[in-house]
């Protein structure tokens, strides 16, 4: 069953992170940063099908060599903690054939190219060894500025501002291509990039990306790793909570509709009795009529405040929760800039250390001579 995975990640300094070490790592290739005089090797890395370059148009000629590109990325940044690259990480349909995957990839990446004015470092990776054979997936790699014949000029700020919708833009149109290449290959799945309460589903709870580490524990022991349990109790939280919101907007449009017509009902017997037309002796029944009516509406208004106000404490919760989650992952994500960055420190204090360590040592001339 083809699914949907989309997420973008941004490379920064502030974690202890560099676009020459993101590009080596998905390209599966060597590079020395420039910059740090580091050098990041992983032409022993497995798994990394194609890496390739797309470029726009008019891009200088040294652009089209991965390390000079990636060097000189670096080189347009001076802050200590500058955002150097943006990753968007793609899952790619087993369904299709390598070349169809490698198609439908190549083909996103020069879309953000062709309207960002960007540099898209494509790497596509297999499936893992240990997995299903269904974890094809893709590292789009980009330049945060833009590139020109003179070089890296602005920054690409329009996918940082999410109220812009840039991002929310490339979600859905991935989901388009990705749709297309199945239809083209004879394949009746679909995606849709939107969530489950968005798509009106309700009796469902959406799937969650577990992680590398979690998905190789349940390969190994069949057992359900943490974070699934998680993610599953949570979703369970979420579905209950849409169903009970479903049901009172449910109720909630009974009511009005019975509010509807008892009201036309009223409005009826109001303007026969204005027109004269009512027999005098059934005018008590009448107005018996009326006053009960009037009476059920009260009843019906009072039972409409009690579900309205229904409605707005499940939503309130929900907002409440959603709020809790990302605050949650603001935490974890600082933790982990944090514990980066203090990796890096440690890191340069080693190697500080280290190369103390050899040099020579020489000890200074005393004034006197040696005793005998």
């Amino acid at each position: 069953m083809a699914n949907y995975h989309l997420s973008v990640k941004t490379v920064s300094r502030s974690a202890g992170r560099t676009a020459t070490a993101a590009s080596a790592y998905r390209a599966g290739v060597s590079i020395t940063d420039e910059r740090t005089g580091e050098v990041h090797d992983y032409t022993r890395k497995g798994g990394v099908e194609s890496a390739v370059l797309i470029l726009p148009a008019n891009a200088p000629a040294w652009a089209a060599d991965r390390a000079a590109l990636w060097n000189a990325a670096e080189q347009s940044e001076t802050r200590k903690n500058s955002t150097v690259a943006r990753e968007f990480e793609i899952a790619l349909p087993a369904e299709l054939s390598a070349e169809e995957r490698q198609r439908l990839a190549h083909d996103f990446a020069r879309e953000l190219v062709e309207r960002h004015g960007l540099v898209a470092d494509v790497a596509i990776h297999a499936a893992g060894k240990e997995g299903d054979n269904r974890n094809h997936h893709a590292h789009i790699l980009c330049t945060t500025r833009r590139l020109t014949p003179e070089g890296f000029t602005e920054k690409t700020r329009e996918l940082d501002d999410r109220k812009t919708g840039a991002v929310d833009y490339w979600r859905g149109r991935f989901a388009e291509l990705q749709n297309k290449r199945l239809q083209e290959n004879g394949f009746t799945e679909r995606v849709d990039h939107r969530s489950l309460i968005e798509q009106g589903i309700i009796d469902r709870a959406p799937t969650r990306h577990l992680g590398p580490s979690a998905s190789g524990y349940e390969r190994r022991t069949g057992q359900p790793s943490d974070n699934r349990l998680r993610h599953e109790r949570e979703a369970n939280e979420r579905l209950s909570g849409a169903k009970a919101l479903g049901e009172l907007e449910r109720q909630g449009s009974q009511l009005d509709r019975s509010i509807l017509d008892l009201s036309n009902d009223l409005a009826s017997a109001k303007a026969e009795r204005e027109r004269g037309i009512q027999p005098p002796v059934i005018a008590p029944d009448l107005y018996a009529e009326i006053r009960a009516g009037m009476q059920s509406v009260q009843s019906l208004f009072e039972s409409q405040k009690i579900l309205e106000q229904g409605k707005a404490d499940v939503a309130a919760e929900f907002a409440r929760w959603k709020a809790e989650e990302a605050a949650k992952a603001q935490t974890i994500e600082a933790e982990r800039q944090r514990q980066a960055s203090e990796l890096a420190k440690q890191r340069q204090e080693v190697e500080a250390k280290a190369k103390a360590e050899i040099q020579p040592k020489i000890e200074p001339q005393k004034g006197r001579g040696y005793e005998m």
